[in-house]
């Protein structure tokens, strides 16, 4: 071992180093492959990252050189990772759904040297821009399958490549723990790219030191230990999975758990029931959406049971959760209701041993947050950002609210701009962006504070609001505050609408573009004997106009509760006749509306709506499965929807 600055636990390869030593035989990563799990204990991890590192090394890896990963969760892109890390380079993980153009764009700007991919779909993407990407020297693959007849010089299997590594290790004895040594917690550890929902995406470059400060401070506040597990499911390229699934495991020693297959998640999920789970909004509520179907589909019976105890769950279980004042039937009745509803129910999304779950991303609806706590779902937000290392405001187990974020946590300061701007400065504040010293400067002040971008407020008792990004609040033309988010998350809640874009800046009324969940809406049809042939026939079918009206309607109902909330009730929406896509452009790769994009596609039938007209013809660019690209045509039906009176305050 080269010195003793290998056990000071700075970066993410001493404390894999660190885990091999004190919890080897403990299960570190599982994957699900043709339907069995597969697991590798610390010792094991260990082992399979020396291998690659030295690979990556034989292959003239230097320091500071970029390593890309691409592709769905797996172990193997882990590993690259940590490789990466151990010998001073640098990981560049791209989200794995990206189209050639959004990923030659990653690979050209972040200067990647080698691509560490899952399979032949994103060797063919790397392959189709290998033309434009004059720093690439290496494609690695973790599937061979498909790839037999591929002849490309540069085009390598890991498990080539770990062998050549463990040869490697053999000229070199003791490579491995010489190069880990020489690394620091301020090196950079990664570059994450933004999603990009104004421009092109920007390379966030964060520290060991921001991403284990960070880390440290939130698994201590949620007393997160090597006997937790998680499903690591999302993006790779997202800051959320890197912190939670790579950081915290690392750091804590927990296991992470991969499915087989996106396609599979829900039902991996439930076989492994980790303790701790992460899911932006878009995932909680696809989740209420399967719920919902799955009760449309049961008895008349079921039904009355579902629902009365659920309305009980509403007034009750969060009380409960947090540990208030409940009265004696009311406890007992929810006990009874935990046996026949919120136990069975929990056990069927896979959170029967979960024990702290956390959404972040963007707003999540008060409506879906608290279904969750209200069935003991221990559901908090996270506020942070990627140019934070995630971390910024946590909410305590006692004190969760679903309009508020929570207070800074510890090392935090964050303050508010006069225009309500949010700004912060933490341990784990980004270096910079890659290669972009003016971003920098106008996103970070030389003192170390952070323009994040969105609006929010303080409660009286410290807890921060976050209102919308600061550019999307507008207000309407009588002065009334607008958050389309807001308004959007209150859509979302209803089972049939997939996606919402609401619209009312200087404007008279709130107005809305509604996406159909194709899936709830198609097994709604097929019960009321409804036949279509496709996703544009069902979105502009008279009948489902109507449902999603009652939806939109049920929205307004309760905007006009509030007498401040009444004046932003949707009064028209029309119904796409495509999903907004990020391979369109439309919204980011994690579920953000670009809304710059969607006032300039679709401008016409924003004014459509706003002069009155009953339809509207749209012609819209798509993107095809295959790459190819066309054009999407159809004249699409717009309709009124009730607002309602506001209700008067009492007293």
């Amino acid at each position: 071992m080269a010195d003793s600055s290998i056990d000071r636990n700075d970066t993410f390869p001493k404390l894999l180093i660190r885990n091999a030593r004190e919890r080897p035989r403990r299960a570190a990563m599982r994957e699900k492959d043709l339907g069995i799990w597969q697991t590798w204990g610390w010792s094991q991890v260990l082992d399979e990252v020396q291998a690659l590192a030295g690979g990556l090394m034989s292959m003239g890896l230097q320091r500071d050189d970029k390593v890309a990963t691409i592709g769905n969760n797996r172990p193997q892109l882990y590993w690259a990772v940590a490789a990466a890390q151990s010998m001073g380079a640098v990981p560049v993980p791209v989200y794995q759904d990206s189209g050639a153009e959004e990923m030659q764009y990653v690979l050209d700007h972040g200067d990647v040297r080698f691509c560490v991919v899952e399979d032949q779909e994103q060797v063919d993407k790397v392959l189709s821009v290998k033309d434009q990407l004059p720093k690439l020297e290496a494609i690695i693959y973790e599937d061979p399958r498909g790839l037999q007849n591929y002849d490309e010089p540069y085009l390598h299997s890991l498990e080539s490549i770990q062998e050549r590594g463990r040869e490697y290790a053999r000229q070199h004895q003791g490579f491995y723990e010489t190069e880990v040594a020489k690394g620091k917690g301020d090196d950079l550890s990664v570059i994450v790219y933004t999603s990009g929902t104004t421009g092109r995406p920007k390379g966030v470059m964060l520290s060991y030191d921001n991403l284990l400060k960070s880390a440290e401070y939130a698994t201590k506040f949620d007393g997160i230990t090597e006997n937790d597990e998680t499903l690591a499911y999302l993006p790779m390229a997202w800051v959320g999975d890197h912190f939670i699934t790579y950081c915290q495991g690392f750091l804590k020693g927990f296991c992470l758990n991969c499915p087989e297959s996106p396609d599979t998640v829900v039902t991996d999920l439930r076989e492994i029931g980790p303790t701790y789970y992460f899911a932006p909004p878009r995932v909680w509520e696809n989740l209420i959406t399967s719920v919902m179907v799955r009760m449309e589909n049961a008895s008349r019976i079921k039904q009355k049971i579902f629902h009365y105890y659920m309305a009980l769950a509403r007034r009750v279980g969060v009380d409960l959760l947090e540990g208030k004042q409940v009265g004696t039937w009311d406890r007992i009745n929810y006990a009874i209701g935990n046996l026949l509803v919120y136990g069975p129910l929990r056990n069927v999304l896979g959170f029967t041993r979960i024990r702290l779950a956390y959404t972040a991303g963007e707003a999540i609806g008060p409506d879906i947050f608290d279904f969750f706590r209200s069935i003991g779902v221990n559901l908090k937000q996270l506020y942070g950002q990627t140019e934070c290392a995630v971390y910024l405001c946590l909410q305590k187990d006692d004190d969760v609210r679903p309009d508020t974020v929570g207070p800074p946590g510890e090392g935090v300061e964050i303050q508010l701009a006069d225009n309500g701007e949010v700004l912060y400065r933490s341990p784990g504040v980004f270096m910079g962006y890659y290669k972009n010293d003016e971003e920098t400067q106008k996103t970070k002040t030389s003192d170390g504070w952070v323009h994040s971008g969105d609006a929010g407020m303080f409660t009286e008792d410290g807890h921060l609001r976050i209102i919308d990004r600061a550019k999307d609040v507008g207000r309407l033309h009588d002065g009334t505050m607008f958050s389309p988010k807001f308004v959007e998350n209150k859509l979302k809640f209803h089972p049939h609408i997939m996606e919402a874009v609401a619209f009312g800046h200087e404007r008279e009324s709130v107005m809305a573009f509604i996406n159909i969940d194709f899936e709830a809406l198609s097994n709604w049809a097929e019960r009321e004997n409804i036949t279509f042939t496709g996703y544009v026939d069902l979105a502009g079918r008279p009948e489902v106009y109507d449902l999603i009206r009652r939806e939109v309607e049920a929205v307004n109902q309760d905007l006009a509760s509030d007498p401040e909330l009444a004046p932003i009730q949707v009064t028209r929406f029309v119904i796409l006749h495509k999903e907004l896509d990020p391979d369109d452009g439309e919204i980011t790769r994690t579920r953000k509306v670009r809304r710059r994009i969607i006032n300039e596609r679709y401008h016409e039938l924003i004014e459509a709506l706003y002069r009155g007209d009953e339809s509207a013809h749209v012609a819209v660019p798509v993107t095809y499965e295959d790459g190819g690209t066309g054009v999407l045509e159809g004249t699409l039906r717009i309709s009124d929807a009730t607002a309602y009176e506001p209700m008067k305050k009492a007293g």
